[in-house]
Order: C-alpha cells, then sequence, then structure tokens
C-alpha cells in the first residue's frame, strides 16, 4: 500500500465522510493507504477461497466470508481481502438484511499479499484484529507459496506444501493443505 496524501491529523469520522476509492482505501493511525489493484492470482484466490468457506458455512448458518469488505473499529477503517464473520455476529438491520456498516472486528481476517504491497502493513492490520477480538489471521503469500497462520497469544505458524491448514473451529470441514489453496491457480 502506498501512502496517499491527506490532510493532516484527519479524522476517523472524516475519512469515512469521503468517497470510496478503487481499489479501497484504509485508514491506519491517522493516515490513508491505498491497496493495490488486485491482479490475477490475488483475485483468483480471494474468489476460490471465499466461496469455498461460504460454501461449508452458509447451508449451516455458521459464517460468511466477505470479500473487500471495510471494518471500522477501535480507531481504524480497514478492508481485508476476505473478512469471516460466525453468523450470529453478521450485523442485521431493522429489516433482517445485512447491515452496510460492520463495526466489529471480523471472526477471521484473511490477506493475500500481492507483489508491491507492505508485508509489515498487512501483517499489522492482521494482528490489529486479533488484538481487538479476531480468533484467526491468514497472511497468502502467492510468490512464496506459503500461508502464515496467526491466532491471539501464540506464535506466528507457516505453513507451506502438504501441511494442513487450520480454519476457525466452527468449520471443522474445511480440511485444505496449503499446495491444494495454490493448486486453484493452475486452471488447466
Amino acid at each position: 500500500m502506498s501512502s496517499i496524501q491527506s490532510p493532516p491529523k484527519l479524522s476517523l469520522a472524516n475519512f469515512l465522510q469521503q468517497p470510496e476509492t478503487k481499489p479501497a482505501s484504509e485508514y491506519i493511525k491517522g493516515q490513508i493507504y491505498q491497496k493495490p489493484m488486485p491482479k490475477g492470482k490475488h483475485s483468483r484466490l480471494q474468489t476460490r477461497l471465499s466461496a469455498e468457506i461460504n460454501r461449508v458455512g452458509e447451508p449451516q448458518r455458521l459464517a460468511y466470508a466477505f470479500t473487500e469488505l471495510r471494518c471500522t473499529f477501535g480507531g481504524r477503517s480497514i478492508v481485508p481481502d476476505i473478512a469471516v464473520y460466525e453468523w450470529g455476529r453478521i450485523p442485521i438491520d431493522a429489516d433482517g438484511e445485512i447491515e452496510n456498516t460492520f463495526n466489529i472486528p471480523p471472526n477471521w481476517t484473511i490477506e493475500i499479499l500481492s507483489p508491491e504491497q507492505s508485508s509489515v502493513r498487512v501483517i499489522d492490520n492482521i494482528l490489529f484484529c486479533l488484538n481487538h477480538g479476531a480468533e484467526l489471521g491468514w497472511l497468502i503469500d502467492p510468490q512464496e507459496r506459503l500461508v502464515m497462520i496467526f491466532r491471539p497469544g501464540q506464535q506466528l505458524d507457516i505453513k507451506q506444501g502438504a501441511e494442513n491448514l487450520s480454519a476457525l473451529g466452527l468449520l471443522k470441514d474445511l480440511q485444505w493443505s496449503v499446495s491444494d489453496v495454490f493448486r486453484w491457480l493452475n486452471l488447466n
């Protein structure tokens, strides 16, 4: 993410009043950072992973994976590549429909690293989510073919190759290895 010129000491409220950008911008510690435009590998992994999570989570009303959802909490406004919410935590409006505004952290935040993206800033957002109640964070690195798994109060776990990945506990039917995830990039 590259920094965009922003007014000094821009407040979160003022940031949220600004028009949305494409790609999305995030508000972190008073600064605005624009995420890089997703490219082919990023887009494929994001689309397929969210579809697989929803294939298991939605019919049983366990969880739902949202792509590019603005999440505003703890003084930040971030847009994870995938934000997974347990079904009962999805904000609902008075009509019983999904709210437009999500002011709580996801249960599981997933980021897919783009070549021009700062891994430090992405990891900082994952840790921020964990520090505000998220249960799980993944950083998928397509170039290195690895997945970093973050859990509150635990050491970082780096998975590669045939190693199995852990999902949210309530999504026990999700069983993938790192190789399975990266195999989705091959359309043959």
